[in-house]
């Protein structure tokens, strides 16, 4: 008998067919009482298949008693109570260094876009506004100082793509990382004191909740611009609508927010904010190579085998 997963979000149709090929599954997203299809199916299901934003509640995981594996399809655990997983025996694997590169492009496109207005210009263009008008000046990027907050896989990948624009790199994690050429500043008020651009790229979860926030806005300044590619949590997103609505912030490239899908409309109403919907890592090829990893996940545990990517 094929085992039973559950899945939390759509994937790709063609990944979604090899899943219904080798398991029984059972689709949480769309149902319109998904309480009722876990109290009918929760007994049997041994593998929960989810993204990093949406995660399983400890409620969920409680309520399926022959839980094996949760297969994350993406690289964030915040979602996810390790340590309740943990003492259930229960796997818990991500789908690391494949979105890497994905990841690290939007952020560099964000600055791009934000500092040089590409939404108002196409905006501009697409209005028929350009006969007669004009749109205010941009600002460079190039030889710019860039900052980042958190000097992972991802926070690297922006590191090395912003060296080709001829930035001036710096970084704050846990800690200084040994063999780094880049400036290390002990605080995120710090680095983006020193930063016309700040990234993040932080891991979220408890630790990093709102530590991007007022204090650390006001020191990157009102021709700063914050890019957020990590977890909207990482950053007071209140205070980023006041900072940039008061002027003290000179713009922001969004992918992730804190209450996602959720945006704030004063967010949606600003011509310096540029926002994306959660899509740093959505190419084909990228959805490809996580979903190889997810299914790998999901074979190797029901066969008795490592999963080749957990956590826990």
């Amino acid at each position: 008998m094929k085992p039973e997963i559950l899945l939390i979000e759509p994937m790709m149709p063609e990944t979604e067919a090899r899943l219904d090929a080798a398991y029984q599954m059972h689709r949480l997203f769309g149902q319109a009482n998904p309480s009722t299809l876990v109290a009918e199916v929760g007994p049997r299901i041994r593998g929960i298949v989810t993204g990093g934003g949406s995660g399983a509640s400890n409620e969920l995981i409680d309520a399926l008693p022959v839980l094996e594996i949760i297969a994350i399809n993406g690289i964030g655990t915040d979602a996810v109570d390790l340590e309740r997983a943990r003492v259930r025996g229960v796997r818990v694997t991500t789908t690391p260094d494949v979105l890497t590169d994905d990841v690290a492009d939007m952020a560099i496109a964000l600055m791009l876009a934000v500092s040089r207005r590409l939404c108002p210009g196409d905006r501009f263009v697409r209005e028929g506004r350009w006969p007669g008008g004009h749109v205010p000046l941009g600002r460079k990027v190039s030889g710019k100082r860039l900052g980042i907050l958190g000097l992972g896989r991802v926070g690297r990948a922006i590191a090395r793509r912003a060296e080709g624009f001829g930035m001036t790199i710096g970084y704050t994690d846990l800690r200084l990382i040994e063999g780094v050429e880049y400036h290390y500043h002990p605080t995120p008020e710090a680095l983006a004191g020193e930063s016309d651009f700040l990234a993040v790229a932080a891991s979220g979860g408890p630790g990093s909740r709102g530590i991007v926030n007022a204090a650390v806005l006001d020191a990157l300044g009102p021709e700063g611009v914050l890019v957020n590619v990590a977890r909207g949590s990482v950053v007071d997103e209140p205070a980023l609508v006041e900072a940039l609505s008061a002027g003290r912030l000179g713009g922001a490239g969004l992918d992730v927010f804190a209450h996602e899908p959720e945006v704030p409309p004063a967010l949606r109403q600003m011509e310096i904010v540029v926002l994306e919907p959660h899509q740093a890592s959505a190419t084909v090829e990228t959805r490809r190579a996580m979903a190889e990893l997810v299914l790998r996940s999901l074979e190797a545990q029901f066969a008795g085998r490592e999963p080749p990517t957990a956590v826990v």
